[in-house]
């Protein structure tokens, strides 16, 4: 547990999921939890100092209660970074850690060296609504997924044999934290914010995705002066889980391109 104190907003107690030597990367999770040592995440760390800390608000985090909006999410985690004694770093986040990805690189130029958003909300389209993630729990998971959802799905949740209730408060306290900046929509103002972007960005999203169309990742792709879109096939919301492998070889081969 890392103890941040952040003036002017307050103090926050921090999982860290840590693992890797190199050049330091900054994991934000999704809106459901921390997936905790996942496959993909190790394989980044083959490469990388993988730092990968869980939301306040989710699981042990804590410190949630300070934050009034996005920007206090953003700020929180400029202060984190700058906490770590990096000059910079490469920052990947998927579905609502995109969001909050995002916000940083535009707040906090200097400290991103190159972004990866990964099915990320933010956004929103009349033309093309995304889907409640907060709806009818079959009808999420059936959106979530390509194909047959993984079991169990990635997650640091660990669970208490004396406590049958355990996993049920954990996913509770998760969506609750995760409705603050999603609900009833996802749309924060990035858009105005997004041209603010200097680090060079891959928007990478499953094409199965049904809570997010494709065209919410070609709009980031617009809105961001410098982004390419790296469409994954076979893959829903978590193209990371579905089409590893894939994942894996686009994200290093954007990372690697900076390095070089």
């Amino acid at each position: 547990m890392t103890t941040l104190e952040i003036p002017n907003i307050g103090t926050f107690d921090v999982e860290l999921w840590e693992e890797g030597t190199g050049s330091p990367l900054l994991y934000l999770h999704g809106y459901e939890r921390h997936p905790g040592g996942a496959g993909f995440l190790k394989r980044l760390a083959a490469h990388h100092r993988v730092l990968a800390p869980e939301q306040p608000g989710y699981g042990r985090s804590t410190g949630f209660e300070h934050f009034t909006d996005v920007q206090d999410v953003a700020l929180y985690y400029r202060e984190l970074v700058e906490s770590w004694g990096v000059e910079g770093i490469d920052v990947v986040g998927h579905s609502l850690g995109g969001m909050f990805a995002a916000e940083l690189a535009a707040i906090a130029p200097q400290l991103v060296r190159r972004l990866v958003l990964v099915n990320a909300f933010g956004l929103w389209l009349d033309d093309e609504p995304s889907r409640d993630p907060f709806g009818p729990a079959d009808q999420v998971k059936a959106a979530k997924w390509h194909s047959a959802p993984p079991v169990p799905e990635p997650s640091n949740f660990v669970p208490d044999p004396a406590d049958p209730h355990a996993p049920i408060l954990f996913s509770a306290q998760n969506l609750g934290s995760a409705t603050k900046f999603m609900w009833p929509i996802a749309d924060r103002g990035l858009r105005r914010r997004l041209p603010l972007v200097d680090a060079p960005t891959l928007v990478v999203h499953g094409t199965s995705d049904g809570l997010l169309p494709v065209s919410y990742a070609e709009e980031f792709v617009r809105l961001i002066p410098d982004a390419r879109l790296a469409r994954i096939e076979a893959a829903g919301h978590y193209p990371m889980v579905e089409q590893e492998d894939e994942f894996v070889s686009v994200v290093s081969e954007f990372l690697d391109a900076g390095a070089a």
